[in-house]
């Protein structure tokens, strides 16, 4: 009995220990210097975002919060790199959108929800259905009419095979019946070059990338694939007001960290990241990159991501996408 007592003694000693060490980190974190990585080069939207937040994170922590650019496989080269560090908090993942439909593509090194945690969603930069202004169709009735009457006439062109443009083009000829012809260029700057020669006749684009030739009127916005009409497009329906119902495509930037970080630390990352993106300076940091500030709960992430990959796997499925 006495043993027994000791040794009951001692575990609740050792739990006590623990937990106080626990809570310990939680309060002092971070105590160095936290690695963000972007599995995109530098210059590109996911970068500009992630060092927008690494900064203002950096200040309230009053720890450097450093940008690792680790570019490659649609970002999974940066989401290994994480998926395989320790939990503790001071390797993070600016993550897109490609996060979730890049597992529909094929076999991966990592698991997209038991490697990695989910901590906030950072911001939505709706996307818009962009057309050349020599195209048979001056609206998304029109071009969808236009589709449907000649199969193949229109050349929508993407990011690359297997990116989130492309997967928005193959939806789009799901929904609506249509075949059209993908171009794949290397990344979203060539893709807009080529609707502004005219070699293709569409694209689905961030707000931000097209915005100033949407001004120019050298290309002509058709619809914002969102559920409501973006501000600084007002007079741009939505997919919904266009006729294509259910169409909702928008580009996302969310932070995670890797499987198995501890509630507590999850808390304080995603209460400090919200805080900081519900801020007036943030907010019109993230508006001028086209980005809609955001700042919501790791469940809801979560959630995000489980709908998001069930949504690309049957596109994919459907549309018989396949990586070259």
């Amino acid at each position: 009995m006495i043993r027994a007592m000791r040794k009951l003694g001692f575990l609740f000693a050792v739990a006590v220990v623990l937990a106080s060490n626990s809570a310990s980190a939680q309060t002092t974190f971070p105590a160095r210097p936290v690695r963000m990585v972007v599995g995109f080069a530098p210059g590109g939207g996911t970068d500009i975002i992630a060092r927008l937040v690494a900064q203002k994170l950096g200040e309230r922590w009053r720890q450097a919060v450093v940008v690792d650019n680790r570019p490659g496989a649609s970002g999974n080269i940066g989401a290994e790199l994480v998926a395989r560090s320790a939990p503790d908090g001071y390797t993070l993942l600016m993550a897109f959108s490609s996060h979730a439909s890049n597992p529909a593509l094929g076999k991966l090194p990592f698991d997209v929800e038991r490697d990695f945690t989910s901590i906030t969603q950072v911001g939505s930069a709706p996307m818009v259905i962009v057309a050349n202004p020599a195209a048979p169709a001056k609206t998304l009735g029109e071009l969808i009419a236009y589709a449907r009457a000649h199969p193949g006439a229109i050349k929508f062109g993407s990011s690359g095979i297997g990116t989130p443009v492309h997967l928005a083009g193959e939806l789009m000829m799901q929904l609506t019946g249509t075949t059209m012809v993908h171009v794949p260029y290397k990344g979203i700057a060539p893709a807009m070059a080529a609707i502004l020669a005219g070699d293709i006749q569409i694209t689905y684009a961030a707000v931000l990338s097209g915005l100033q030739h949407f001004r120019s009127g050298r290309l002509r916005p058709l619809a914002v694939a969102s559920r409501s009409r973006y501000p600084a497009l007002p007079d741009v329906p939505t997919t919904a007001e266009a006729g294509l119902a259910g169409y909702e495509v928008d580009f996302w930037y969310a932070l995670l960290g890797p499987g198995g970080m501890p509630a507590a630390l999850v808390e304080r990352i995603q209460r400090d990241t919200s805080a900081l993106l519900n801020s007036p300076e943030m907010k019109e940091g993230l508006a001028a990159q086209g980005c809609i500030a955001l700042g919501g709960t790791p469940e809801a992430l979560t959630a995000l991501i489980r709908t998001e990959y069930a949504l690309w796997s049957k596109v994919v499925k459907a549309g018989g996408v396949k990586i070259e």
